[in-house]
């Protein structure tokens, strides 16, 4: 118990570290540049409490439960007894087909820790805000997150062919460009930046723990330079979907009025 209290209090001392130079930058502003006094202050000292107590508090949750159960079902399910059922039966020869299982958590691991990320919530917040409601929370996120999970799956199944990441990501962005010539204007801009909100506090340690965990255990693969791109994935194929949600609303309304 004592332990856990000592880890508390150090995660939050390294949380008000993270904060603080936000903090100073805001009200530097606000006070030298502006020179203005900031409204609602208490309510502000509050919601800044908040946040800072809150982070602790989620953090040190992802450190207690979600980090080392992540990682230990990324060493099972690639550990080879597992996928060919002993230790006689593993082959010298990897054919993708063998690491089904993977390929289902890594989606499934991409989807969920994308719907929890706060930092996309925040962002689907005020794009329905902005958006007058055109732009829905779940709708976004939701995309998102569809798009984090093909990725993952694709960047696991990658790593397991040995096929190099370059080829991947440009046909990805080689994708993303045509899409950007047909999709809602208004959607574009958030499209790019839902790429940039995927990777953060819950996803990267999950997600490179898999990829890590994948390399080291699939013969001939090299955990430095197999191991690492899923992040890669993880940016690039939200851009795709939400794009492509856009377009499926856009085209959806136009055969509405239509008939």
């Amino acid at each position: 118990m004592l332990e856990e209290i000592t880890r508390f209090f150090d995660t939050l001392l390294l949380t008000i570290r993270d904060v603080l130079p936000i903090i100073i930058i805001i009200f530097g502003f606000q006070i030298f540049v502006i020179r203005q006094s900031i409204p609602h202050l208490k309510k502000v000292i509050i919601g800044l409490v908040y946040v800072i107590v809150g982070l602790t508090f989620f953090l040190q949750g992802l450190e207690i439960a979600l980090f080392p159960l992540g990682k230990l079902m990324a060493q099972q399910l690639t550990n080879p007894e597992f996928i060919y059922g002993s230790v006689e039966a593993i082959k010298t020869t990897v054919h993708w087909a063998d690491y089904k299982w993977v390929y289902l958590f890594a989606a499934a691991i991409g989807f969920s820790t994308t719907i929890a990320e706060p930092s996309l919530l925040a962002v689907a917040l005020k794009a329905r805000d902005v958006s007058g409601g055109t732009i829905t929370v779940w709708g976004l996120r939701i995309s998102v997150a569809i798009g984090v999970a093909i990725g993952i799956s694709l960047g696991a199944y990658r790593i397991v062919t040995g096929t190099p990441l370059h080829y991947y990501i440009i046909s990805g962005y080689v994708i993303v460009i045509i899409q950007t010539f047909y999709a809602p204007r208004m959607i574009i801009p958030l499209a790019y930046d839902s790429g940039g909100v995927t990777t953060s506090t819950v996803t990267v340690p999950l997600v490179a723990a898999l990829g890590l965990g994948l390399a080291a255990t699939v013969p001939g693969r090299n955990p430095l330079i197999d191991g690492f791109g899923l992040i890669a994935f993880a940016s690039l194929f939200p851009i795709m979907t939400v794009m492509g949600y856009a377009q499926l609303t856009h085209y959806l309304m136009k055969y509405h009025k239509s008939h």
